[in-house]
């Protein structure tokens, strides 16, 4: 299953960052998981919200470059190599993990955020071995 994610251009100043997450708290729009990546002149904020289209609207209408891409939320046991099964069994399947970031850990589950080379045939794969993914609205209810 895949999910939408909401990444999000910022300027690397003080005091971007707060006026993006104002834009998110004004419209209820909640953050489930994010990541940020900077360099000298900006960032780039990925988001797990709980409406990511209300997201990218209201970002957008606030002057934020803003864009949807889609991302597999995976469930995997928290344990030692559960993370390097699915990896491998990914590269078995030649398919390519652009960059992933944790999602939340709830007891003896993890959830990680995966972007891939070939997100069909990653969900595919993944789903025909038995791993689960997650939808937004699931996502919420974590």
């Amino acid at each position: 299953m895949l999910t939408k994610q909401l990444s999000v251009f910022i300027e690397n100043r003080q005091g971007r960052l707060g006026e993006v997450l104002s834009v998110l708290k004004t419209n209820k729009v909640n953050i489930l998981s994010l990541s940020l990546a900077d360099t000298t002149e900006y960032g780039l904020l990925r988001l797990i919200v709980n409406n990511p289209e209300l997201g990218k609207e209201k970002l957008s209408e606030d002057g934020f470059s803003t864009m949807l891409t889609d991302v597999i939320v995976l469930n995997i046991n928290h344990e030692a190599g559960s993370l390097q099964g699915l990896l491998t069994l990914l590269s078995d399947n030649g398919i390519n993990v652009e960059y992933m970031y944790g999602l939340s850990i709830d007891g003896d589950e993890a959830y990680v955020v995966l972007k891939t080379s070939d997100m069909a045939k990653a969900n595919e794969v993944l789903v025909n071995n038995g791993v689960k993914t997650l939808s937004c609205g699931e996502i919420a209810k974590l």
